[in-house]
């Protein structure tokens, strides 16, 4: 799922529906830098706004860990770092944490929670 979710947001340009789906209606996103954010629609404006065809994330190899919850869903824990493509190639970039909780709903996979820290 990480792959898939994280695949769209790196193309969020063109595939910002595809972004949004994967979100579940009751998200709570908790941003060490931008705080609370408890919309999808405002999740993905801000992701409009400010991540398509600027940053690229990616995945710090061998860092994630996924841990199923019974009758409910997973919780995905990790390490990522976020480029900034309009900085010249090769500059450095920050790791981050992440945690993201999945709930399987309906038959498919959302995003229920996020925390991330930068």
């Amino acid at each position: 799922m990480d792959s898939a979710f994280f695949g769209a947001y790196n193309t969020c340009d063109s595939n910002l529906d595809k972004y949004g789906s994967f979100f579940s209606d009751n998200i709570e996103f908790y941003h060490d830098q931008g705080g609370l954010m408890t919309s999808r629609q405002d999740i993905i404006d801000a992701t409009k706004r400010n991540i398509c065809g600027k940053v690229t994330r990616e995945l710090v190899k061998g860092s994630i860990e996924v841990y199923p919850i019974k009758g409910f869903g997973a919780v995905e824990i990790g390490l990522h770092k976020f480029h900034n493509n309009q900085q010249p190639p090769g500059s450095p970039s920050k790791v981050g944490r992440f945690t993201i909780v999945w709930k399987y709903e309906n038959n498919e996979w959302k995003i229920i929670r996020v925390i991330s820290l930068h």
